[in-house]
């Protein structure tokens, strides 16, 4: 389907934003005309480097008459913010995960957009890629029977030994769970469907955190958020879900994703990717069977979720990558910390539908 591509405004220059400008001139439906960032410098860096016709304030992109849609790559605390603004002048708005750090932050952008008529999309778009969507198409085929149970598994030993700025990993707002669980729970409510209900215990292990990579190796970080959190959570269809976000582990062997059901176990590639292994391993049967990629987009294709938004915005239909489904699964993620405090099962009050799935014969570029 040939529409005019939208039109985008990119705020937030740093270190993802180099593969959103890439993909944003390889996807058919977009085409970046502005960039800002609070330092000007980067700004002007990065649209010389990919050829953005105007690098600007923030302040200057959003009242930019020529900017449709603002992909907003800030850090987590600024997501509300930004997003707020960009609706408040009338543009749509794509998010970096998570689409903000507090429920009501989140409702308010929901709600300002539908007053304001435009749309909001949020990251995680891997779930678009062709490793997830092999596995949607699997489970739906009926390929594992009656999905039963899942796991997901995020650990690691925290970023302070490689990110040039981890400190806000460690801020309110961050975390293992904000910071990955978006991955993790938009990969399972794609395979699963909506979450009804969460539980589960978070920590904060350690206090504080010593920085080891450059330029900032030896300064400590206050931990201000949960580094370490365990829980089940229930899927509407009925199947339970077992999720451990953190921080705080060395080693370890467990899978990434697993979906377990009546006929079949589907080990699922890491949602922080678009492509990887997908197996499958039948009732009655000795050894894994590695299947083919059905659908395509197997690279690091981010910025399909800008994209899909694009076409949303062009022709009408949902988006796949959408707020009501980046709500739903920031909803899911802090319902783990407040299950902790309070000592009980939390019944989510925000739902969402499936996705739509990708079309499984789509050309590289294409969206529908």
């Amino acid at each position: 389907m040939a529409i005019e591509p939208v039109r985008i405004g990119v705020v937030g220059c740093g270190k993802i934003s180099g593969v959103y400008f890439q993909n944003a001139a390889r996807l058919a439906a977009t085409r970046v005309v502005a960039c800002a960032d609070l330092l000007p410098e980067r700004a002007a860096a990065a649209a010389a480097q990919h050829g953005v016709p105007k690098a600007c304030s923030v302040e200057e992109l959003l009242a930019d008459g020529d900017v449709e849609l603002v992909v907003n790559l800030t850090v987590p605390k600024a997501h509300g913010p930004v997003n707020l603004a960009a609706i408040g002048a009338g543009k749509s708005v794509y998010a970096e995960k998570p689409l903000a750090v507090t429920r009501q932050e989140g409702r308010r952008t929901l709600a300002a957009a539908a007053k304001k008529g435009v749309l909001v999309g949020c990251a995680p778009d891997t779930f678009l890629g062709a490793g997830l969507q092999t596995c949607r198409k699997l489970i739906d085929d009926g390929a594992i029977g009656q999905p039963v149970a899942a796991v997901a598994f995020m650990l690691c030993g925290g970023h302070e030994s490689w990110h040039p700025d981890p400190e806000f990993y460690y801020e309110a707002g961050g975390g293992p769970m904000l910071d990955m669980g978006p991955y993790y729970l938009t990969a399972l409510v794609n395979l699963l469907g909506p979450i009804a209900r969460v539980t589960g215990s978070a920590q904060a292990s350690f206090p504080t955190r010593t920085i080891t990579s450059q330029p900032k190796a030896g300064k400590v970080i206050r931990v201000e958020t949960p580094t370490h959190l365990a829980g089940v959570y229930d899927f509407a269809c009925g199947a339970v879900g077992t999720v451990i976000m953190s921080f705080d582990v060395k080693a370890h062997s467990l899978p990434r994703i697993e979906v377990f059901g009546s006929e079949a176990t589907l080990s699922v590639p890491d949602p922080n990717g678009f492509g990887g292994p997908v197996r499958i391993r039948r009732r009655g049967e000795k050894e894994w069977t590695d299947l083919p990629l059905s659908h395509p987009y197997a690279a690091n294709w981010r910025g399909l979720g800008p994209a899909d938004l694009a076409v949303a915005m062009r022709t009408g239909r949902a988006a796949r990558a959408g707020g009501e489904l980046a709500f739903h699964v920031l909803d899911a993620m802090l319902a783990m910390g407040d299950a902790s405090r309070l000592g009980r099962h939390v019944k989510l009050k925000s739902t969402c539908s499936r996705p739509a799935a990708m079309p499984a014969d789509l050309a590289e570029g294409e969206l529908d």
